[in-house]
């Protein structure tokens, strides 16, 4: 069987997960890979077979995505050219992590697609949603990459297509310890805004930031450059964890079970509902770095509540049973061909 797996670059999570999902599916099948978006920090040594423009969401600094930003890099003469020109024809599958122009390719010359991501799960009817319904942000998850099937991945297994998270091997190798200083992630913020806010509560941060080029500390506040390695390391003796309500690091933080506090993109639907099943999970969310919040920040820091659940290994059994929708495909192909002829 010849895949087609497109990932969206957007963020990193996506690029994360397929580093551990497609030497996986290589294991039943050949593997062609397609990433489009440009805006991942995270090494790889994945190989691309096709990079795309495709269609990247731009965060801001001020806590919410950067609508100027995003529509001045969308270019839809290029992106119509792409999913034209993609050579679906030659794959029997296509698999997208929220990838549009292999969604979209797929689609328009009727190819056996699956979406296999994040989204698809938030989108699910037994998913949690949060109170504020966003006709947009639902728009969006439904239709950004259309598919004949979906399996999506989550804080919890809320229906039988929806798997628990994808942990990276170089995390499940991690002995975490319980350290004395909290580790920060909040990409759609400046480096001034978090200094502002976190200054006032006497612990020691460490923020990684894409606007940082050299460390450097401020008070009882170190800024690092991004740097996977020294993340990694730092997430496994931190203390607690205060990221956006993305997917894949508040996954591994509560894999890790450290102390782990969100705060949602303003405006982005996905990350409202994350940030309900994670509350639902006992975990605090906070609405942005507005200094009204001091009290529920000085509660977190204060507080000894660590969410434990289990994890396993799951990135075999995912790529067989996403590998397994082709082969029930085929058999309803050669049930029709044979009850025509």
């Amino acid at each position: 069987m010849r895949v087609l797996y497109g990932i969206q670059g957007t963020g990193n999570g996506h690029l994360s997960r397929a580093q551990e999902l497609i030497p996986a599916l290589r294991r039943y099948a050949r593997v062609d890979v397609l990433i489009s978006g440009n805006q991942s920090q995270l090494d790889t040594d994945l190989e691309f077979d096709y990079k795309m423009s495709g269609l990247t969401f731009v965060q801001g600094k001020k806590g919410s995505i950067s609508w100027s930003g995003t529509l001045k890099n969308f270019h839809f003469k290029d992106f119509y050219r792409s999913v034209r020109s993609l050579p679906v024809e030659s794959y029997d599958l296509i698999i997208s992590d929220f990838e549009p122009v292999s969604a979209w390719a797929a689609r328009l010359r009727g190819i056996p697609s699956v979406e296999l991501s994040h989204q698809a799960a938030v989108i699910h009817p037994s998913a949690p949603k949060p109170d504020r319904l966003s006709v947009l942000g639902k728009f969006v998850l439904n239709n950004y990459c259309p598919s004949s099937s979906k399996f999506g991945l989550h804080f919890d297994s809320y229906a039988p297509s929806i798997f628990t998270p994808i942990i990276r091997r170089s995390i499940r190798q991690l002995s975490s310890v319980d350290g004395t200083f909290n580790l920060v992630y909040l990409p759609s913020y400046g480096d001034e805004q978090i200094l502002h806010f976190l200054k006032q509560f006497e612990c020691e941060w460490h923020v990684f930031s894409r606007h940082t080029s050299a460390l450097r500390r401020q008070g009882n506040v170190v800024f690092h450059p991004i740097d996977q390695k020294v993340f990694v390391s730092h997430l496994e003796q931190c203390g607690g964890v205060l990221c956006g309500a993305g997917f894949e690091l508040p996954s591994e933080a509560i894999y890790l079970e450290k102390k782990l506090m969100v705060i949602p993109l303003a405006g982005q639907y996905e990350q409202y509902c994350n940030a309900q099943a994670l509350k639902n999970m006992g975990i605090e969310v906070m609405e942005n770095l507005d200094l009204i919040h001091y009290r529920t920040m000085y509660k977190w820091l204060n507080s000894e509540f660590r969410c434990k659940v289990n994890y396993p290994e799951n990135t075999d059994l995912i790529a067989q049973e996403v590998l397994n929708v082709r082969e029930g495909i085929r058999e309803i192909e050669e049930v029709k061909f044979s009850v025509v002829y």
